[in-house]
């Protein structure tokens, strides 16, 4: 059992062990505030170093765009086949012809069918933004016009394929899917908004 004793030092207590030592003293030990102090100092460094360490991998990460987009399309063959079938059943047209519809001020709509941060990250010159995830229930809240020209586009040509087909299914006869991403699209030095 261990207990403190009263030194003359401020803010140092001394621990007596009730065992005794081989020369028969009973050990005392000193703890002092310093101590503990140094102690935890070390203990909150490495627990900074441990927390700068994640923060700088999980940053790093998320620079080189480790995971899965939002846009791939799953390996699974129910989904590829999903898509193959949209994509047999729908228009599509190159991305030249929607340039050219942007350059004219063709009386169309260009509907971006990404989420909402990655429209407001980018976008077509004019573009509308309806997810993929609510078109069904807002697109005819958005586009009354059902004969409108929609020029159709996601990241990468998967959401895209699914949203025209459904436009197409849903009465929606002129949306057609932009033959390109929205990646190509801006590789090939095409005009974006912001």
């Amino acid at each position: 059992m261990a207990f403190p004793l009263r030194s003359g030092c401020r803010n140092a207590w001394f621990w007596q062990d009730e065992e005794l030592n081989q020369q028969g003293e009973m050990n005392m030990t000193v703890m002092g505030d310093l101590e503990i102090n140094l102690k935890m100092r070390k203990e909150n460094k490495m627990l900074k170093k441990v927390l700068v360490f994640i923060v700088g991998v999980a940053i790093a990460l998320s620079m080189v765009g480790i995971g899965v987009s939002a846009d791939a399309p799953a390996m699974n063959p129910k989904v590829k086949e999903m898509l193959d079938s949209a994509r047999a059943a729908i228009k599509m047209v190159k991305p030249e012809a929607v340039k050219a519809a942007i350059d004219s001020k063709e009386k169309a709509i260009f509907l971006d069918v990404r989420d909402g941060g990655e429209f407001a990250a980018g976008h077509l010159p004019g573009a509308m933004n309806i997810s993929r995830g609510t078109l069904e229930f807002v697109v005819f809240g958005k586009i009354p016009d059902q004969s409108s020209k929609i020029y159709v586009y996601c990241k990468t040509k998967a959401r895209s394929a699914l949203a025209t087909k459904t436009l197409n299914d849903l009465g929606f006869k002129n949306a057609v899917l932009m033959d390109a991403s929205y990646e190509d699209w801006v590789k090939a030095g095409n005009p974006v908004e912001r």
